[in-house]
């Protein structure tokens, strides 16, 4: 027996963050649907507060705290998006955020904190020492410790992402989200199962950072060591309880190289006019690499956000 959250809790949240976050618009494009041979919808996270579908799964997990627990406010250790997604959150329930960030995290996504109240505890780039400052938070000020995936109120908020593209009645045969930690992809996967069982739901990951597609291929989790990928988003190692929910309900990982994911992500900008930051690129690359999968279906790509350091762009 699981924990999962089931489709009238998806739901519910959705309705419950519904005051904090936007329904992002799908957009589709004639041009790249000719150089992928199949019909695309993109449903463009990279418009949501914050920037990216993290807001959903933060707004989700803050609004479901009680009274008491609030009042210590809220914690976690992010290099990025659920940072600003969750001290934005914070601010908006009028309670402290302390984000534990590492020391060589995109000065923007700092800014992005910063700039929505959030009070940063910098840390060494290692996950044991992003624990390790975290629990020491925890401690001395008896925040809530909000992690940025492995949280059922997480998933459950990345979930109604993919709730709002089967609301508009698309009868996709593949949804397909990058990978990093796999809150989007566990949630996306969940509402999936329930509403539309038959659709293949395929996630993209970088080469460099490959351990959801080494723990899928192994029906194990394998932690990943030394990730190095432009795709900054997806740095992180895969969680348990998403673990759990794609091992039954995804139904492949695409692996890309960096340079398949900036040409897609350059294809995005020049076809599009949109801005997209390189994790966001991983799901349309690992289309592209893989064409003949879906040759004439319809699929759905989450593009994940859009923070990217313009002064880096990895196009000239």
């Amino acid at each position: 027996m699981t924990n999962y959250p089931s489709l009238i809790e998806i739901k519910q949240a959705h309705i419950r963050i519904q005051p904090f976050i936007h329904r992002t618009p799908l957009l589709t494009s004639q041009a790249i649907n000719e150089i992928a041979d199949a019909e695309l919808y993109f449903k463009c996270e990279n418009f949501q507060k914050v920037g990216a579908f993290k807001a959903r799964g933060a707004a989700n997990a803050v609004s479901k705290l009680g009274e008491e627990a609030k009042k210590n406010g809220v914690a976690t250790h992010s290099s990025g998006n659920h940072a600003a997604a969750l001290a934005r959150a914070a601010s908006v329930a009028g309670i402290p955020a302390y984000i534990v960030m590492p020391s060589n995290a995109p000065e923007i996504k700092k800014k992005a904190v910063k700039g929505y109240g959030g009070k940063i505890i910098e840390c060494e780039p290692t996950l044991q020492a992003r624990e390790t400052t975290l629990d020491e938070v925890v401690k001395e000020t008896g925040a809530t410790f909000i992690h940025p995936y492995d949280n059922y109120d997480v998933i459950e908020g990345q979930a109604t992402c993919a709730l709002e593209m089967w609301e508009e009645g698309i009868a996709f045969d593949a949804l397909m989200a990058p990978v990093g930690g796999g809150g989007l992809l566990g949630g996306t996967a969940l509402t999936s199962h329930y509403l539309s069982p038959d659709t293949k739901i395929i996630a993209g990951e970088p080469e460099g950072a490959d351990d959801a597609f080494r723990s899928f291929q192994a029906k194990k989790l394998i932690p990943m060591q030394g990730p190095k990928t432009i795709a900054d988003g997806l740095l992180t190692s895969l969680g348990k309880l998403n673990f759990e929910i794609i091992l039954k309900h995804v139904d492949d990982i695409v692996t890309v190289s960096d340079e398949e994911i900036i040409s897609a992500m350059r294809l995005i900008y020049e076809r599009m006019k949109i801005v997209i930051e390189p994790s966001c690129a991983v799901p349309l690359a690992a289309l592209l690499k893989n064409k003949k999968h879906f040759e004439d279906q319809k699929v759905g790509i989450i593009l994940s956000g859009g923070n990217v350091d313009l002064a880096k762009l990895p196009f000239k």
